[in-house]
């Protein structure tokens, strides 16, 4: 929801003409038509280009004298505004809010936006939970468990705390924040805009346009101290089981000898929150540290060492460029190389201008988060589906992915001109967006370093005094990093799920097949709601904590409606699980995560796409907005014959 500031007094011109100077221009014309009404700012020479890239494309493709225009015509409104006159189009009809947001982007913008964006800016106000009566709660003693303090959890607790709903969250760490509590390697941060990867009931002032992971940190951080969260936390818990008990509707949930009871639980404990760690011959005989990206020591130190860093995936991507000036030697290991995405403003400070703009205009902030919103959520999913009379489709999936093709190689043969040995190993042979899109944050000019060297070898084991490749090649090093991933297709690791009938979830799972009714429900396992669950997995970009968003309204509303009608248990239906199972796997085919021409920790043993949503946010998000009971079995609660801990 956004921020729609009221003036309590005329804003200072001067600071107000400062500010408007760096103002985003698509944001500021769509504000300055909401406060006067006047079409013209809709229109040519005002209307934004299409924006290039993952840019905030701040000018719009708007020449100067037009550009000075529409800023003068936006202090002027805004002034008027902060005097008291009112805005003339507070809350834009349907069809003048579709214009709007395909005029904003300077590109067409599906129909269907218009019901998601209206909540999202605050013209339709999500209504939040309905709230619970405490006298049905205290009488089914009625309560959660949700496991894990990361970013699921956070949106889980303050949606249960809204409803009034009591729960407890277990936590295995010593903090809040999740992989932004664990992850502490150089040059950890996001690749998503700070200002979409946030949490859309609590704005943060970011300092930069791509958070690091310290201000991320204490930004999950904050939103716990802000609704006072800490105090459902225990910290310190590895929860390692759950078992139904039938009769008394309720999940018993067990830490080695630690026990909880509760009528539902949540699972928040993410997807990347087991490294893997290869097993590789020699590794007791290596003189130096190894160690997982996601292990990091806090006592390492790199400098004048010789490092070799395994990998070339999202983290290994942020390691090197952020040790390579003072390491004396980098050996960096390459299985298959990424496609990365240029992006000019992945260290750039957010000034105090746009900051400003954010508290101090209305609709400033709800006009700049769609628009990031729009380019790195789902702009680019049309071009992610397979055209079958497409000539080529070992190269690309159809025009617009060739598009995308020639534009990131184009990049890579720029930031590697002169090295034609590097640009043989960094351009894939797979289509873009085939794996994750990076971004670049100094990646292509770390590997032109003299003292840094990417070898296109895995490596196959550890010498004394190095590593060794599939090839026979050894490697002097140091130190050895491993940035070789984590478990993604094997959900829940660790934890014993008992359902109905005694049937483990990872039975019915698998080893890695892993499948839930829009990744939150399974048949068998009543009460039981995953997040970030199978199939929810953003794996052409953008924020997961809208989808965590999306998901947590969902189960928290089940939950409410649970109390409600006085229901002991909610049960996923088979026929729902296989409908959206059935669908999910067929919308993959058409997809570029079934291109035959890479691997990827997406799919699992049997080519089967267990961690991506094949859906654009809007769908998901559409799917997960209102609760169908007819998807669930249900029976009546029964009154409680225990205490909920022990």
């Amino acid at each position: 929801m956004s921020r729609i500031p009221t003036p309590d007094r005329p804003l200072d011109e001067d600071r107000l003409h400062r500010a408007v100077a760096a103002a985003n221009l698509p944001t500021l014309a769509m504000v300055t038509f909401q406060l006067t009404g006047d079409h013209r700012w809709l229109r040519d020479p005002f209307r934004p280009t299409r924006g290039p890239g993952l840019g905030p494309h701040d000018s719009g493709g708007l020449d100067a004298p037009e550009a000075d225009e529409l800023r003068r015509g936006a202090v002027e409104a805004i002034t008027a505004w902060s005097r008291g006159a009112e805005p003339a189009v507070p809350a834009p009809e349907p069809d003048l809010l579709r214009r709007m947001l395909s005029t904003a982007m300077g590109e067409p913008v599906p129909d269907e936006y218009e019901r998601l964006m209206r909540e999202e800016m605050g013209f339709d106000p999500d209504p939040g939970p309905p709230t619970v009566s405490a006298g049905a709660v205290a009488e089914r003693d009625f309560s959660v468990i949700v496991i894990g303090a990361g970013v699921s959890g956070i949106i889980a607790a303050v949606r249960l705390q809204a409803a009034g709903i009591p729960f407890t969250i277990l936590e295995r760490g010593n903090d809040v924040g999740g992989v932004w509590r664990t992850n502490t390697y150089p040059g950890a941060g996001v690749d998503t805009p700070s200002y979409l990867y946030s949490f859309s009931f609590h704005p943060r002032n970011w300092s930069t346009h791509f958070g690091k992971r310290d201000e991320v940190a204490d930004y999950t951080a904050d939103v716990v101290d802000h609704f006072g969260l800490r105090e459902h936390v225990e910290f310190g818990v590895d929860v390692d089981g759950a078992t139904w008990d039938e009769t008394a509707q309720r999940w018993t949930v067990t830490a080695g000898a630690r026990t909880w009871t509760a009528s539902a639980v949540i699972s928040a404990v993410g997807l990347f929150n087991t490294p893997t760690v290869p097993d590789l011959p020699g590794a007791g005989s290596f003189h130096g540290p190894v160690f997982h990206t996601a292990e990091w020591p806090d006592d390492v130190d790199l400098t004048g060492k010789r490092v070799a860093v395994v990998g070339t995936g999202a983290s290994a991507m942020q390691v090197v460029p952020a040790v390579a000036d003072r390491t004396a030697h980098l050996t960096v290991f390459q299985r298959s190389p990424q496609w990365v995405a240029p992006n000019d403003e992945y260290f750039a400070p957010v000034g105090d201008d746009v900051h400003w703009l954010m508290a101090h205009v209305p609709w400033y902030h709800a006009w700049y988060r769609f628009r990031l919103a729009w380019v790195f959520n789902d702009r680019v999913h049309a071009s992610l589906q397979i055209d079958d009379t497409w000539n080529d489709p070992q190269r690309s999936l159809n025009a617009a992915n060739d598009g995308h093709r020639r534009h990131f190689t184009r990049y890579i043969e720029q930031q590697l001109d002169g090295r034609p040995d590097l640009i043989e190993k960094c351009v894939p042979d797979y289509p873009p967006f085939g794996k994750r899109m990076l971004l670049d944050n100094g990646w292509y000019a770390a590997l032109r370093r003299d003292d840094v060297e990417l070898v296109t070898e895995s490596v196959a084991g550890f010498t004394p005094s190095g590593v060794v490749t599939d090839g026979g090649e050894q490697y002097d090093a140091d130190v050895v990093v491993l940035s070789t991933g984590f478990a993604a297709r094997r959900y829940l690791p660790g934890i014993r799920i008992t359902g109905r009938d005694e049937r483990e979830l990872h039975d019915v799972w698998g080893d890695d097949d892993a499948v839930a009714h829009l990744g939150i429900s399974v048949p068998g396992f009543p009460n039981l709601f995953l997040m970030y669950g199978p199939n929810t997995n953003a794996g052409a970009g953008g924020s997961f904590i809208f989808v965590a968003e999306s998901q947590g309204r969902y189960i928290v509303d089940l939950l409410a409606t649970m109390l409600r009608d006085d229901l002991g248990t909610l049960d996923c239906r088979p026929q729902a699980l296989d409908r959206w199972r059935s669908d999910v796997d067929a919308a993959h085919e058409r997809m570029v995560w079934s291109h035959p021409g890479m691997s990827t920790y997406y799919r699992n043993s049997r080519g089967r796409v267990v961690t991506n949503s094949p859906y654009r946010v809007v769908d998901y998000w559409a799917m997960t907005r209102e609760a169908d009971l007819d998807d669930f079995t249900s029976t009546p609660a029964v009154r409680p014959q225990h205490s909920r801990a022990s």
